[in-house]
């Protein structure tokens, strides 16, 4: 059984194909485990081996993929979102402790000036459309200090990630080897992958679900993994047409903007060899499920899934098993229970409770956050679980259901905001003196950010400088799509504010178009 990325590539075909772009030649097996090797003896070079952590920002696509598998061989991947604004980028390459930054030999961006201030090596990428997909070399610069060679093991740790929290410092996720072999297989055999099967990517490779649902699941079953730059609604149906793939897996935005699309697309999705669609990162509406099942003649497997997970937790199964709508699936991975919301203990599975999580693909702990780890890792019946934060219960058949969110994180379309990292972004405003950020209702996203805030005295601050203001300190995601100036926030009967269910209390339950 594959226990690291190594071993998980290391036993297919030399020349079944891996890694695929749209209007690129493939990348085979054999092609991939010698760039594995030669991107190994580049960041040996550098002094960087086992242990070091490499930041990865790229744009999406085959080289960002391959990027990602090599580099984790050798070192410790980090990929991070290329569209932070630079006091991010100074704030995760601190909190990681990176040794070296990987860019584009083009690449002008902020990363740079954010490693630099603290004296990051930096590595081009060099790629070539010429070349099969995914191929690329790293510049060398000056020969760097004597690392650690040897070959990393299940228990070292593979890629780590920032999740939002519920404070406004984001917790590092540490993914051993282990944890994300286990979690590609698990992904693979709920899907029932075979090196028949080929995927399109459309989903970011700096997100777990594209990283391990489509690249990590793929290459686990000997499969074709077809990465394209990103996902753009205009140009999906031509790609599909290209790649012929047997599924892609997507966020319900995507989705949603695909049945957009659809009716003048029908006859490529008449030849379209697609088997099954995936869904996660956000609940799919059922009448969404519906209709793309009617669009494209196939079953679509709803996801459950989340970073300290390695991804999947639950999924709904192939036919000829049903898939319910509304239902995030069964168990498919990892063992998954009820817990007491407050108390740590397991409750029977048809109680509501919090959605509790145990197994090979689930991360150690938060890395020197023990507040956190104490807060959400918990012993219980001889073996540790984790609490999701979502609240749920299983119905008679073993499928699981969402009943509510017990933390404040907001998911907007899959992208997990932390309000209060906006309120402190927005508090360093001299002109702020309150500000709370909360979730609203949207048809598409599931959820938007949006701000209250109370002004200082004889500010003439308005809303839309508040958004530029963010705008320049957020990634765009992050940036409050409504912002309401108050006289005064409002308060629930102790005095503190309510993050959850502000937006009600406000008015704004209305979801915005």
């Amino acid at each position: 059984m594959s226990q690291t990325l190594a071993t998980l590539i290391a036993a297919h075909a030399a020349t079944a194909p891996a890694i695929g772009a749209p209007g690129r030649d493939w990348l085979t097996y054999g092609a991939l485990r010698d760039l594995s090797g030669e991107v190994g003896a580049a960041l040996h070079g550098q002094g960087i081996g086992r242990g070091d952590r490499v930041a990865i920002v790229l744009p999406n696509g085959p080289e960002m993929a391959t990027a990602f598998v090599t580099i984790a061989q050798t070192a410790t991947a980090a990929p991070l979102n290329p569209a932070y604004r630079q006091e991010e980028y100074e704030f995760y390459l601190e909190d990681l402790k990176a040794k070296a930054l990987v860019v584009a030999a083009e690449y002008d961006g902020p990363a740079l000036p954010a490693a630099a201030r603290f004296g990051i090596r930096v590595l081009r990428l060099t790629a070539s459309v010429r070349d099969p997909a995914g191929t690329f070399t790293l510049s060398t610069e000056t020969a760097g200090d004597r690392c650690d060679t040897t070959a990393p093991e299940a228990d070292d740790t593979a890629l780590i990630l920032h999740t939002s929290g519920t404070t406004s410092r984001p917790k590092i996720v540490p993914l051993l080897h282990a944890n994300v072999a286990a979690s590609a297989r698990n992904v693979s055999a709920s899907l029932d992958l075979t090196p028949e099967d080929c995927c399109l990517n459309v989903m970011p490779l700096f997100h777990i679900h594209g990283l391990i649902a489509a690249v990590s699941a793929s290459l686990a079953a000997g499969a074709r993994i077809s990465c394209a730059s990103g996902f753009n609604a205009l140009k999906f149906f031509a790609q599909l047409d290209e790649v012929r793939p047997s599924w892609f897996t997507a966020v319900p935005t995507m989705h949603q903007a695909i049945l957009s699309r659809a009716a003048r697309n029908s006859e490529i999705i008449a030849r379209a060899p697609v088997r099954f669609l995936r869904s996660s990162s956000a609940s799919l509406p059922a009448p969404v499920m519906q209709e793309l099942t009617a669009t494209f003649g196939a079953p679509v497997i709803e996801a459950y899934g989340m970073t300290e997970a390695a991804h999947q937790m639950c999924c709904n199964p192939l036919p000829p098993r049903a898939q319910k709508p509304g239902s995030v699936g069964i168990a498919a991975g990892p063992e998954v229970a009820i817990a007491d919301e407050t108390e740590n203990r397991l409750l029977d599975r048809a109680a509501t409770g919090e959605i509790v999580i145990s197994g090979p693909n689930v991360t150690p702990g938060y890395e020197g956050n023990p507040k956190a780890n104490a807060e959400n890792f918990f012993e219980a019946g001889g073996k540790r679980w984790f609490r999701t934060g979502d609240q749920g219960a299983f119905d008679a058949e073993g499928y699981l259901r969402l009943t509510g969110r017990l933390k404040e994180i907001i998911n907007r379309g899959g992208e997990k905001i932390s309000p209060l990292e906006v309120d402190a972004a927005l508090l360093s405003h001299p002109e702020i003196a309150q500000v709370v950020c909360f979730a609203v209702p949207h048809p598409k996203l599931g959820e938007e950010i949006a701000a209250a805030a109370v002004l200082a005295e004889g500010s003439s601050l308005d809303e839309q400088g508040i958004r530029a203001f963010a705008a320049e300190r957020l990634a765009d995601f992050k940036v409050p799509r409504r912002v309401l100036l108050l006289d005064e926030i409002p308060k629930g009967a102790t005095g503190k504010i309510q993050r959850i269910g502000m937006a009600e209390t406000l008015g704004l339950m209305e979801a915005d178009a």
